[in-house]
């Protein structure tokens, strides 16, 4: 099955994608015994036989598996970098706050930026190099006043939620490339299905032996269809019009949803060096935006 997008629908496509995205934090906090790789497990596990099902759908059971079995390096390239994503991502928020998580990967369309500056020769704009010194003075902030006499165990999470947005920015330039190849790309949708197997393969084991209950293997369950699943795949099909810089700052979204939604949800306020750190970088970032926006088509 094929669907025609043109620009305002995936900017609404990546608007969706990330309230769903967002709602990972709240989620995870309702946990009752799951932990650490067992919580990254399940959710990829589940994320995994969504997406058999979904993919099966669109594409076809027997076109899906010959898009794998035939699928070239850069399928590959992106299944890792949604490992990456998927994997790191569960174990961070874990280990320290929502927050922190989510501003850590606020990041992300820093890096993409940058990737594209120097994987598909983009030029930066003055305004796009500004905002990049105001967010890393924010990230500073941040991370000087959290990090400092923080639990280990907050600065490890933290270190191990910036693998999501190197990923992110290596996977969004990769798919960005192949769409302004000359030659057709091939399908990219089965790299979120080898993503999610290989996070549910590498975590598998060290998950053993299982101690979640029967509610959070619900509640990782709905992480893993409502969650992942449906938005990876939304936002793959919305990266076919958006350019890679653009869909990063769309999912900023998430950001600000999932620290609310935590907030609310869960009673996870955020530190005043999080809501300081953070507000500076999206104000950065969405400063750049509304410039960008009202430059004249080039």
């Amino acid at each position: 099955m094929t669907f025609r997008i043109d620009h305002r629908r995936a900017v609404w496509m990546m608007v969706a994608a990330a309230t769903m995205w967002s709602i990972a934090g709240v989620v995870t906090r309702q946990l009752e015994v799951a932990r650490g790789f067992e919580v990254t497990f399940w959710r990829s596990a589940f994320n995994a036989l969504a997406l058999v099902g979904l993919l099966s759908w669109l594409r076809g059971p027997g076109e899906l598996w010959r898009s794998i079995a035939g699928g070239g390096r850069a399928l590959w390239l992106s299944g890792v970098c949604w490992c990456v994503m998927f994997t790191a991502f569960m174990l961070a928020i874990t280990l320290t706050t929502v927050a922190n998580v989510l501003i850590t990967l606020a990041v992300g369309p820093l890096f993409t930026s940058l990737a594209a500056r120097v994987v598909l020769g983009h030029r930066l704009a003055p305004r796009t190099w500004m905002a990049i010194l105001l967010a890393g003075i924010g990230i500073a902030w941040m991370y000087g006043r959290e990090v400092s006499g923080a639990e280990p165990r907050h600065v490890m999470g933290t270190l191990i939620a910036l693998a999501v947005p190197v990923a992110a920015a290596v996977n969004w330039t990769l798919l960005q490339y192949l769409r302004t190849r000359a030659e057709p790309a091939g399908d990219m949708l089965p790299a979120v299905l080898i993503g999610a197997l290989l996070s549910s393969a590498i975590t598998l084991p060290l998950s053993v032996p299982f101690g979640a209950s029967g509610a959070d293997v619900g509640w990782l369950a709905l992480l893993g269809v409502v969650q992942l699943a449906i938005p990876c795949l939304i936002a793959v099909a919305a990266s076919k019009v958006l350019p890679a810089p653009e869909i990063s700052l769309m999912a900023l979204l998430e950001v600000v949803l999932g620290v609310l939604w935590a907030w609310l949800g869960a009673g996870e306020a955020p530190s005043v060096a999080v809501l300081g750190g953070g507000a500076l970088v999206l104000g950065a970032l969405v400063f750049n935006e509304v410039l960008a926006l009202r430059e004249p088509a080039r």
